[in-house]
């Protein structure tokens, strides 16, 4: 079978017929996903839906960085065991763990098959998901053995406002043998919720995806809701989105590093990181009254306009926050006690990123070209280009200076925009759905990428809305990026990922 007969091939939010995704066998559509993954494509997003009764679709979508070729396959399974992608393909691990407890199938051959999440219909190791199969209780963890082996668990309860997670360490003295983390305590179900809309609530849903990502999850909502009913975003407003992103990715990059800088006790980064992240929050507060950006991006465009004068001001905060950043963060570089806790510390090299299927600044450091502003560009990104920032080490320091690099770039992004904004409209309408359609809305957030996966029933409604936070990518990088490490390297390691609870919660 070729590609064309296996997958159906669209671009990023670009729409299609429900209908027109080929339906396969699943030995086949098993077959593909795996040889599409071992052949350089990546896993953006693998997730079941009910088909009826007794059956359930399991969809799998491949990305292509090179082509921008956005790859979508479908099988539909009696309601029972498969066999599993992850012994070939590891980036499906915690996708066929998702699948598993939300739908009460197992994929056979599993190798750590476990929850993902803690659902109120499970109350202990004794007892399975309702309906669903006995799998691994939620307090089994992997285990070392060995007379000079110990553990150490912290949390699930921390300190501060954090969701909570759970991290068990195995440990000969010092050195970390393996790292399990355990998330999922507050399940929110927003999944679930997002079924039969859109409707009023389901732009706040995306809004608190994840709250540090506002406008990330809010533009991949968008986009997959214009693309689907047929409607274009005024140019002015694509411009206003593309600046709030990267108002987004400016504030938390900049806290980023001034928390790392804190982590290993260099105290004047850390302070004066502290303070400017709040300079870029207040810019995103000028643009629409909000410091997380939250009522700006909508389907159609955005509520608030950019008038002349608040452009010089930004354009005044902007120049000075530049300043202020680049004397703190350089700070940094230039100490040799920062760089000798950042160098060498949490590495994960180049094969290993690609084999997890990394994203973002994380698969950045490891020298990996990938984001999705340049492999699969939408609204102002398809006309402005920013290069991609890369860095070779994997370790602490490179995730680190990658985030320096992107904020550079940024910057300048910001000030082209604000100095070049196109006159017109900054909202469309944009109306009802129709019915049997599809799309895949792929973003490039401050964590890395961000997937959508928007489908409509014969009513018009969400039959399915799948959503990958980049930090389910991720966090099993942070178990990696622990092995051989000091436990005490921990929270540095933790901040260099700086990984969402609440968009893994989902």
């Amino acid at each position: 079978m070729t590609d064309s007969t296996r997958f159906l091939i669209v671009g990023n939010a670009e729409p299609f017929e429900h209908a027109a995704i080929p339906r396969l066998g699943f030995d086949d559509f098993r077959r593909a996903m795996i040889e599409g993954a071992a052949g350089g494509l990546r896993v953006g997003a693998l997730f079941a839906s009910p088909e009826g009764a007794r059956e359930l679709g399991i969809y799998g979508v491949l990305l292509d960085d090179l082509t921008a070729a956005v790859r979508v396959a479908r099988s539909v399974v009696p309601v029972g065991p498969f066999a599993s992608l992850t012994p070939e393909c590891p980036q499906a691990h915690l996708f066929e763990r998702e699948i598993a407890e939300q739908f009460g199938v197992e994929p056979l051959g599993h190798p750590w098959l476990k929850p993902v999440r803690f659902h109120a219909a499970y109350s202990g190791r004794s007892q399975p998901w309702v309906g669903g199969p006995a799998v691994i209780g939620v307090t089994d963890f992997y285990r070392v053995e060995g007379e000079e082996v110990h553990e150490v668990a912290v949390g699930p309860v921390h300190a501060g406002i954090i969701e909570p997670g759970h991290f068990r360490f195995q440990c000969h003295g010092e050195e970390v043998f393996h790292l399990e983390i355990s998330l999922g305590y507050q399940h929110r179900g927003i999944e679930r919720r997002l079924a039969g809309g859109p409707d009023r609530r389901t732009i706040h849903y995306m809004e608190t995806l994840a709250g540090d990502t506002t406008i990330g999850h809010t533009t991949a909502y968008c986009q997959a809701v214009e693309a689907m009913a047929g409607v274009h975003a005024p140019v002015r407003a694509q411009v206003i989105r593309g600046i709030a992103l990267e108002l987004e990715r400016l504030a938390n990059h900049v806290g980023d590093l001034g928390a790392l800088a804190g982590d290993v006790g260099f105290l004047p980064t850390a302070a004066y990181c502290g303070r400017i992240r709040g300079d870029y929050l207040n810019m995103s507060a000028a643009i629409c009254g909000n410091r997380f950006g939250r009522d700006l991006v909508r389907p159609g465009g955005v509520l608030f306009d950019v008038e002349p004068a608040a452009v010089e001001g930004l354009l005044a905060r902007l120049d000075e926050a530049e300043r202020d950043t680049a004397s703190a963060v350089n700070l940094l570089w230039d100490s040799s006690s920062v760089m000798g806790r950042f160098e060498d510390t949490g590495r994960i090299t180049r094969e290993t990123a690609n084999e997890i299927g990394l994203v973002g600044p994380a698969a950045r450091a490891s020298g990996i070209n990938r984001d999705v502003r340049n492999d699969f560009p939408a609204g102002i990104f398809q006309y402005s280009h920013v290069p991609i920032s890369t860095w070779s080490t994997g370790d602490v320091f490179g995730r680190a200076y990658v985030r320096w690099l992107e904020v550079q770039l940024s910057i300048r992004f910001i000030r082209e925009q604000l100095r070049a904004l196109p006159e017109g409209p900054v909202l469309a309408p944009c109306g009802g759905l129709p019915p049997g359609r599809c799309v895949v809305s792929l973003v490039e957030g401050w964590r890395g990428e961000i997937c959508h996966v928007a489908m409509t029933g014969p009513d018009g409604r969400f039959s399915r809305y799948k959503v990958v936070d980049p930090s389910f990518h991720n966090w099993f990088g942070l178990a990696l990026a622990l092995r051989g490490q000091q436990i005490s390297d921990f929270p540095l390691c933790n901040k260099s990922f700086n990984l969402s609870y609440s968009g893994h919660d989902l």
